[in-house]
């Protein structure tokens, strides 16, 4: 896919995904559908997101660049146990409620993993996804009415957390709305 870009005029940025296996999808699908069914949140739906853990987001970026550092990383991780344990709301004017993952030593070392082989290309990395300061969530509602905060929430806590499986392609995406670069199995085939 290098250098079949097509640059939109209207991207707000980009975005290192992390995606989930089938199983673990559908589970958290159920939340999306039945906030979607009561009129509670659609935003995700509409902006054609698929669920997800952001890993690294940037206004400006080069494609073509992060493509040969997300492929080579993916050839040296395996699929990710996730283990979503606790529903969250981040502080934003977004209203964003969301299924936090426990922070497993992997799971960390797994980003931490990442942030290194993009600083070590030189690319910039913004505060909220270094390290020691990255909140680890997969939006599952945005722009929800604050009178509705609390009904959304009773519809996540029906999921019986903790929902587990496993983390299995990682992915750039272009938003909004969203379109997927490319994207890649989490593989193991090269040696670390």
């Amino acid at each position: 896919m290098v250098g079949n870009y097509r640059p939109n005029a209207m991207s707000q940025g980009y975005a290192i995904e992390l995606y989930f296996d089938p199983a673990l999808e559908n589970q958290v699908l159920k939340a999306w559908n039945v906030l979607a069914r009561r009129q509670i949140s659609t935003q995700l739906i509409e902006i054609e997101s698929r669920l997800h853990i952001t890993l690294f987001s940037s206004p400006l970026i080069e494609p073509a660049k992060l493509e040969n550092i997300v492929k080579s990383f993916a050839g040296k991780q395996k699929p990710l146990p996730l283990s979503f344990s606790s529903i969250g709301s981040l502080p934003n004017d977004k209203n964003v409620l969301f299924l936090a993952p426990t922070p497993t030593l992997s799971f960390l070392q797994f980003h931490s993993q990442l942030f290194d082989a993009l600083k070590k290309e030189g690319i910039e990395i913004g505060e909220e996804y270094r390290p020691d300061s990255w909140i680890p969530h997969c939006p599952v509602a945005q722009e929800v009415p604050m009178i509705r905060m609390g009904e959304a929430f009773s519809v996540l806590q029906d999921l019986k957390l903790p929902v587990t499986g496993y983390a299995m392609v990682i992915g750039l995406v272009e938003f909004s709305p969203v379109r997927e670069l490319f994207s890649f199995v989490l593989s193991n085939t090269v040696e670390a």
